[in-house]
């Protein structure tokens, strides 16, 4: 799987020639390849931006949490929101990893779902409960399941896997 990553010219080091425009392109077979300044982002609480296609054509942005396995980015979203569906719709999102101490250090992710997991699922359902609470702990720091389910309804949630189709990264932590 070779992934082109875009290393934008940044301000980290002072001002220079064609900021802000792609510097290079180059290759890497894995996301566990990404050079550490970026990989942080995945690894660390760091708010993440997805952005959808909604209903009316026009980009959705939504603030959420970040998981990843292997290669694959993983999206858990209550089944019945609107953005599910949204997903299914229009499977290719976009995902910003926003560093919150330096806005001039982030990374963008271009994705494609390849598959869709319920929380429902006799067999792989519980994997989408662990995850869910894998990040919410991650984000969190505490307490061992999920806090936010809407209490109002049974909310089931949906896992998507993802393939990574481009990755974009801009900046330094500090």
């Amino acid at each position: 799987m070779a992934l082109t990553v875009a290393k934008f010219l940044d301000v980290a080091d002072g001002l220079q020639a064609n900021q802000f425009s792609v510097g290079e392109r180059y290759q890497i077979n894995s996301i566990s390849e990404l050079d550490e300044t970026y990989k942080q982002l995945m690894d660390k609480p760091v708010p993440v931006v997805m952005a959808v296609v909604g209903g009316d054509g026009r980009p959705n942005l939504t603030p959420m949490w970040f998981d990843y396995e292997g290669d694959k980015v993983l999206v858990n979203v209550a089944e019945q929101r609107r953005k599910t569906d949204w997903i299914r719709k229009t499977p290719q999102l976009t995902l910003l990893l926003l560093n919150p101490a330096n806005m001039y250090h982030w990374m963008s992710l271009k994705v494609t779902v390849e598959r869709e997991i319920s929380e429902d699922d006799p067999k792989e359902g519980p994997r989408v409960t662990a995850q869910l609470n894998k990040i919410w702990k991650k984000y969190i720091g505490e307490g061992e399941e999920y806090g936010l389910r809407d209490p109002s309804i049974n909310e089931r949630r949906v896992l998507f896997e993802c393939r990574v189709d481009r990755i974009a990264t801009f900046g330094k932590p500090g």
